[in-house]
């Protein structure tokens, strides 16, 4: 494998990576995830097709240079669809009139880019197919292969003209764009986005040039060398550009579903242990698909509760979790001893366990205590909630890290203590099915 296979390999991988991470969303996505997706996967084809083991399975049809060819045109494809995700990136923006008028702007060139694209490609294939003579296989590079063939600047003109125009259109937006982005990961993304494409524009600029220069004159072998370097240099730097950048986003969106499946991990138990309490009064009850695996059944259904659930996304799920236990709660304040806070409170201020925060701990032993309870058996009468003093407070950010914390309390406190506590209410449990239980 050459220096040139390697780096072309690397890049389509990236790409790849990049199409494989987002084709659920692009399955279940709108307009704007499907374009991303299909930007990624055209480009990585176009980058597979510089290596010399593609091109060799394609000259192996007897159509030489058809890898070049092929190259170019899904190189035009994954510019017209990358065109399309900065429309639905502006259309889905905010309503300033900057942001309205990068819109319109963006959905114009995009029609028109649209179009053409199909245009390009054909004249494209026919100059290919009629103006191009028998290539110089002596030769790796396309430019040198058809020196002085009156189609290359036709041919070659065409593709670097879409792609000049494409690339300009994107740095301006995307530079646009980072301005007003108030997210850091997204906006580093942008800038550095749009400063690949501000490169591919000086690429474009230069092979231009050396193809008006190659149609009139002759160059020595050691400019067209030259010209070569520098000009891939440009490619794969802002190729790599353009992949890192649109990374960041993804990473961020990465690290938000990290963070939402270690809640759920967490949550799960207690979550599950409510839900089981009050199952009426949850969205999805949990799994018993696996109950009687003994050893691995507990973990695979843990595993379809957190990561197959029905939801549209694991942050989604992380609400829902915490709306059953708020909701479960509330169904257990019907049960519980209406002393039952004040006794967890002196319980938990008299015996703690040096881990967890005494608040924390009381509200976790009223938990422990409350499931231990009876259901009652009037439902709807008139008789008011027990007590529930507990909870992070009115700022929701803080639900999530302050269950978690019950979580890890409610596991570490037995059963044999909240009896005892409910037998300082003088509760009655007998009925309860963990009494039964344990």
């Amino acid at each position: 494998m050459t220096v040139t296979d390697a780096f072309a390999c690397a890049i389509a991988g990236l790409l790849l990576v990049q199409a494989a991470l987002r084709a659920k969303s692009a399955w279940s996505g709108r307009r704007r995830e499907r374009s991303l997706w299909g930007a990624f996967a055209a480009l990585a084809v176009s980058w597979l097709c510089r290596t010399s083991t593609v091109n060799d399975l394609l000259d192996a049809t007897g159509i030489y240079d058809l890898g070049f060819l092929v190259k170019h045109a899904t190189a035009i494809v994954g510019i017209c669809v990358l065109l399309r995700y900065v429309t639905a990136v502006y259309a889905d923006a905010g309503h300033a009139v900057d942001l309205r008028r990068s819109a319109r702007l963006s959905a114009a060139v995009h029609r028109i880019a649209t179009r053409a694209s199909f245009g390009t490609i054909a004249v494209m294939t026919a100059a290919f197919v009629f103006l191009l003579n028998p290539p110089d296989t002596s030769t790796l590079f396309f430019l040198e292969r058809h020196e002085g063939d009156p189609g290359l600047p036709i041919y070659m003109g065409l593709f670097y003209l879409y792609m000049g125009a494409a690339a300009a259109v994107c740095a301006v937006q995307w530079g646009g764009a980072a301005r007003v982005t108030p997210v850091r990961s997204i906006r580093i993304g942008m800038i550095l986005m749009s400063c690949a494409m501000v490169m591919a524009v000086v690429y474009v600029l230069l092979r231009i040039a050396f193809v008006v220069t190659i149609t009139v004159t002759t160059v020595s072998d050691g400019t067209s060398h030259a010209q070569e370097t520098l000009t891939d240099s440009l490619l794969y730097l802002f190729s790599l550009l353009w992949g890192i950048g649109a990374i960041a986003p993804a990473s961020r969106a990465g690290s938000e579903r990290y963070r939402a499946a270690r809640n759920l991990l967490s949550l799960h138990p207690l979550w599950k242990r409510l839900a089981a309490a009050a199952p009426d009064v949850v969205r999805h009850r949990p799994s018993h698909l696996f109950a009687r695996l003994r050893f691995v059944g507990r973990s695979l259904d843990t595993f379809r509760d957190v990561f197959t659930s029905p939801d549209a996304s694991l942050p989604v799920r992380v609400n829902r979790y915490t709306v059953d236990i708020r909701d479960a709660i509330f169904e257990l304040q019907r049960r519980a001893p209406a002393d039952l806070a004040e006794k967890a409170r002196d319980h938990a201020q008299s015996v703690p366990d040096g881990l967890h925060d005494t608040e924390i701990r009381a509200e976790a032993l009223w938990l422990r205590a409350a499931l231990l309870c009876g259901i009652p058996a009037i439902h709807g009468n008139s008789a008011a909630p027990a007590p529930y003093p507990f909870g992070p407070g009115t700022d929701p950010r803080h639900e999530v890290p302050h269950l978690r914390a019950v979580a890890a309390a409610y596991s570490g406190i037995r059963n044999s203590e909240a009896r005892t506590l409910l037998a300082m209410t003088g509760a009655d449990h007998a009925g309860s099915p963990d009494a039964r239980s344990h």
